[in-house]
């Protein structure tokens, strides 16, 4: 297989970037398979030098897809991030950025018939069991990249992706709050635990003297701050129904404060153990419905906007997540729009 290479697609996916896969070109044994996406990324090497990561989490992601096992879904998707420093691959988690690839790469390698103008997907997302839908602009029934659409840490314009989902409440969790509480006491900092499509930990920035608003580069570099978050991380992982987490690339930690550009609550998230440059997807859908709750620490910081579109800030922007808010205050949807762009179509060698 190594010899002859692997079709591949390489594609941005909102703000991250990732290697797509046909299932079928792939191992069908796990062990077998993550040795292989290890090779082909180069992990585990801090630049990742012989193999096409990207020496950082966001450019070091698998997507692998399949036809549809179930009838509600068009295709099935499986996420998986290969560190970069360790030899380990993780499906643990979903990932709403190289989500937004899954649409335009299953057209492209002919899973799904491409409409005339715009072609919806549905989308199994393996990682959590929820289905999501995405809208791909297919003009004269061929995906396009191009078009107006922008999104913060990426430059210039594509074409957007419009990603919908619903009941990814306790997405890996089996609760909104695993605990039962909207805020709980762990190390001495307030913490909501809470999983609407990704388990996050939502903590106030000042908590730990810090303004909220310091650079990616300062808060990796802090490496007291950093044991801090990892021995609460390790605390919350059994108290979500996570287990051990020691190896696990969730829960999430992330840290808010009251926003500075317009936006509804600014956040610094660790991805775990490396500072996010922008936040995930499913990581601000989160963020934003714990603003909500009236006992979480984000949401004596947030300016809660009247139409549910929520600006969550990152250190390089803001992503807009839109909440569906039923009469009683609960979620029961959410969406977003993100970008996504083919970067090459060939074959990788392991």
């Amino acid at each position: 297989m190594s010899s002859e290479g692997i079709p591949c697609l390489w594609m941005r996916g909102g703000t991250s970037k990732g290697a797509y896969f046909l299932a079928s070109d792939l191992p069908a044994d796990p062990s077998a398979r993550d040795a292989l996406l290890l090779r082909i990324m180069g992990s585990p090497d801090p630049r990742q030098i012989d193999g096409i990561g990207g020496a950082d989490p966001l450019a070091s992601k698998v997507a692998v897809i399949s036809p549809s096992t179930r009838d509600d879904a068009d295709v099935d998707y499986l996420f998986l991030q290969v560190f970069v420093d360790q030899p380990l691959v993780s499906g643990k988690q979903g990932c709403g950025n190289i989500l937004a690839g899954v649409g335009p790469a299953a057209i492209e390698r002919g899973l799904i018939a491409a409409q005339d103008g715009i072609t919806p997907v549905r989308i199994h997302m393996v990682n959590t069991g929820e289905v999501a839908l995405a809208e791909v602009r297919t003009p004269n029934r061929r995906v396009t990249y191009e078009g107006d659409a922008a999104i913060d840490g990426v430059p210039g314009t594509q074409a957007p992706v419009r990603l919908l989902f619903q009941n990814i409440a306790g997405s890996m969790c089996g609760a909104l709050l695993p605990t039962g509480n909207e805020a709980d006491q762990i190390d001495g900092i307030a913490c909501t635990l809470i999983d609407n499509g990704m388990p996050i930990v939502v903590m106030r920035a000042d908590d730990f003297g810090l303004t909220g608003q310091e650079s990616r580069e300062a808060l990796e570099a802090d490496t007291p701050l950093k044991a801090r978050i990892e021995s609460i991380r390790l605390k919350a992982g059994p108290m979500m129904g996570l287990g051990d987490v020691t190896d696990s690339s969730v829960p999430k930690m992330t840290l808010v404060s009251a926003p500075s550009n317009g936006g509804a609550i600014n956040t610094r998230s660790w991805i775990p153990h490396r500072v996010h440059a922008s936040v995930g997807v499913f990581a601000a859908v989160s963020v934003a419905t714990a603003c909500l709750l009236k006992g979480s620490p984000a949401h004596g910081l947030a300016a809660i906007p009247a139409n549910g579109r929520f600006l969550i800030e990152h250190p390089s922007g803001a992503v807009e997540v839109f909440l569906d808010v039923a009469p009683d205050g609960s979620v029961i949807g959410a969406g977003n729009i993100r970008t996504a762009r083919k970067l090459f179509d060939g074959r990788v060698f392991s």
